[in-house]
């Protein structure tokens, strides 16, 4: 006889089983996640829960970020302290000369496309893959800025609340302040677009060339020679315009012997690319709303032809 459990019994009276066979179904009877093996009970181990590889993996996105930027620590490092260094006198200087009532609002949110050009026509030759590392960190601070701004976090919201008005224009909201984003983001596209190809080497310079370059001189030269203005209603004149087509070939023209020294291989002929700074130049004028994240998408889309 089998002597035990309860159940054990009830399943030898009701099947007309041999009692050799109900011993070996008693030795191997699971009930409840428990297996019975010749009276001797064995929990059944579970299985356990999967490693979270978040922090490995952010840790290892860590150290690759740094190994990518001491890969060529002197070039790199000294990119940033120059950027570092032109960031602090810009922001300086440009910030006491906001507060000069008799300085257009205009001007001076130029003098940020001009710093945009300092900053990043030496890293887009030297440094093309760092520029995309340190535009993404760009990014992300000026969100972080923005949330302090937006939200009011103390020490610094009313501080950078007070620097970021003082270049608004009717574009920015009463709650956001996308002209820096906007900013940044058209001159950083192009790049980010243009990842792996060479053979439109000014394809990433859209947004440098016509918003560093175009739109700023055809705001300086407008306001202060424009007379032909496009429409009644507009500000843009002709002569801006002009002036910015003109600058636009001209920054060309130095720039095509830089790539070309550098191993860019030049295949676009001069007639597309007068065409293409042409078009971009004559839409800006027309062009009220976001031309900073607009136009230069234009532009590249024009260059890469």
């Amino acid at each position: 006889m089998v002597s035990g459990d309860p159940l054990c019994m009830i399943i030898i009276i009701k099947s007309r089983i041999p009692l050799h066979v109900h011993t070996h179904i008693y030795s191997s009877l699971s009930v409840g996640g428990r297996r019975e093996e010749k009276g001797r009970c064995v929990k059944r181990k579970r299985p356990g829960r999967p490693i979270s590889r978040f922090s490995t993996s952010t840790s290892d996105n860590h150290f690759r970020v740094i190994s990518f930027v001491f890969q060529d620590p002197l070039k790199r490092l000294s990119l940033c302290m120059y950027w570092a260094a032109l960031i602090y006198a810009s922001v300086s200087r440009f910030y006491h000369i906001s507060k000069d009532s008799t300085v257009e609002r205009i001007l001076l949110r130029k003098y940020y496309h001009l710093m945009a050009v300092s900053m990043f026509s030496p890293a887009l030759i030297l440094q093309p893959e760092f520029l995309d590392l340190a535009f993404g960190g760009a990014v992300a601070v000026f969100l972080v800025l923005e949330i302090i701004r937006v939200w009011k976090i103390w020490p610094l919201g009313q501080p950078v609340h007070q620097f970021m008005n003082a270049f608004t224009d009717h574009r920015d909201s009463d709650l956001l302040i996308i002209s820096h984003f906007s900013l940044l983001l058209g001159c950083a596209l192009p790049i980010w677009m243009s990842s792996g190809y060479n053979d439109r080497p000014l394809a990433p310079f859209a947004g440098i060339l016509s918003l560093g370059i175009g739109d700023t001189m055809a705001s300086m030269v407008g306001h202060k020679y424009g007379v032909l203005r496009w429409s009644k209603t507009g500000k843009k004149t002709i002569e801006g315009t002009a002036a910015g087509i003109t600058s636009v070939l001209v920054a060309c023209s130095v720039l095509l012997p830089v790539l070309t020294s550098s191993g860019y291989i030049l295949s676009q002929h001069w007639s597309s690319l007068v065409l293409a700074v042409v078009a971009s130049g004559l839409l800006e004028a027309y062009t009220a709303q976001l031309d900073n994240a607009f136009i230069p998408l234009v532009f590249y889309s024009l260059l890469c032809l």
